[in-house]
């Protein structure tokens, strides 16, 4: 089964470069031709789409449009244009490394789920390396969240999800949300397809803190609003 690697970005020009070959040099042994790896450019101003195109490296292209539009906009984007059976989404700073992308698709064709989930709250180690501060935040962000939305799962805002084709298609049609809450639309509208959702531990591996695009207040007052806009249109939902 053909693995998509899809990777919204934004100005990620420092790290592009590193992110592409890393990925190719990891996964042409695994998978040959039978993989791809689509960077979904997200309006960037700094010529980081430019780079990877630059790059012509085997199985990896880029998509994009001229206007910032948001990360739930870049992966809905992004879906429409990736060709694999099994979409692995992730953050350009690979934060959760490599070896997980793998692991994820190995769940996913064997596991039967719609939709598996990275989380690091069911991982003892998910937060190590992360400040005392920025755990905390991150945690009360996620339960802030989880209580507005009624969602049950521990990690709705993960960076690794994985898809199958079906479930991507379907469920981002769906999908309006262009802000940080679409991780959550994503996965309340799963549920409301009767679809499967599975979580699996994950640890972050690479840290960026200081290159954050979350801001924890701003952020978080959105995705309540979102997520009130959210509950009510998937009530009008009729399967």
């Amino acid at each position: 089964m053909k693995l998509s690697v899809l990777i919204p970005m934004y100005n990620e020009k420092n790290i592009v470069q590193n992110t592409a070959r890393t990925l190719v040099s990891y996964l042409s042994p695994k998978f040959g031709s039978d993989y791809e790896i689509v960077f979904s450019d997200d309006g960037s101003t700094d010529g980081c789409a430019d780079i990877v195109r630059a790059l012509d490296l085997p199985n990896v292209k880029v998509v994009s449009y001229s206007v910032n539009r948001g990360k739930g906009y870049a992966v809905r984007y992004g879906i429409k244009k990736c060709e694999g059976d099994v979409i692995v989404c992730t953050d350009c700073d690979l934060a959760y490394g490599t070896e997980v992308i793998v692991d994820i698709y190995n769940r996913m064709i064997s596991g039967g789920e719609h939709v598996i989930v990275g989380s690091r709250n069911i991982a003892s180690d998910g937060y190590d390396g992360y400040t005392l501060t920025r755990k905390l935040m991150s945690k009360m962000y996620i339960k802030l969240v989880s209580f507005v939305a009624g969602f049950r799962y521990s990690d709705s805002q993960c960076g690794l999800k994985a898809y199958c084709i079906e479930a991507a298609r379907s469920v981002f049609d769906l999908c309006t949300i262009n802000g940080f809450a679409f991780d959550l639309e994503v996965l309340l509208l799963t549920e409301k397809l009767g679809m499967k959702i599975a979580e699996i531990p994950v640890k972050v591996i690479n840290h960026r803190e200081s290159a954050s695009k979350v801001h924890p207040v701003r952020d978080a007052i959105k995705m309540i609003k979102d997520v009130r806009r959210i509950k009510k249109r998937i009530k009008k939902i009729r399967i």
